[in-house]
């Protein structure tokens, strides 16, 4: 049994690869007994397939059946009650991209506020909100434009 601050960062990390991988029913399945949703404070999305629907109806694939990113997640820094079976983590990440048309470059930075809970001794997303801090170039990804 590796210990929670690994476990949690596995999570985190599983995340990136399942998204990348253009595996959304993975992703679906890391946060289906979570809320998501935006830092501002908005309403947050629930359910395993309103998930899935959420990345399914915003991210491009490209024909590898990717959309051509890597998520790069760092700065973690992690507050762990082992007691209560609870967890906050909050992280950068820089979205990469390179597919045809469009060089290898970052397309989006921003940060996770993320939540964990213990259930039955296995770690599980319990809230990951999103902020958004820098946008580049993000017409190869994105298949709806993002908020102002």
């Amino acid at each position: 049994m590796t210990d929670s601050a690994t476990q949690l960062g596995n999570l985190i990390a599983r995340y990136a690869e399942c998204i990348d991988g253009g595996d959304f029913d993975g992703t679906a399945d890391l946060l289906a007994h979570a809320a998501v949703g935006g830092g501002d404070g908005g309403p947050l999305l629930t359910g395993r397939e309103a998930i899935r629907e959420l990345f399914s109806s915003t991210t491009r694939l490209h024909p590898d059946g990717t959309p051509g990113t890597r998520h790069v997640t760092t700065n973690l820094i992690l507050e762990i009650d082992e007691d209560a079976g609870t967890a906050t983590v909050r992280s950068y990440w820089t979205v990469l991209q390179a597919v045809p048309g469009l060089p290898l470059q970052p397309i989006l930075a921003g940060r996770y506020h993320d939540r964990f809970e213990r259930r039955s001794g296995v770690w599980w997303f319990s809230e990951r909100r999103y902020l958004v801090d820098l946008v580049g170039d993000v017409s190869h990804h994105l298949l709806t434009e993002l908020p102002d």
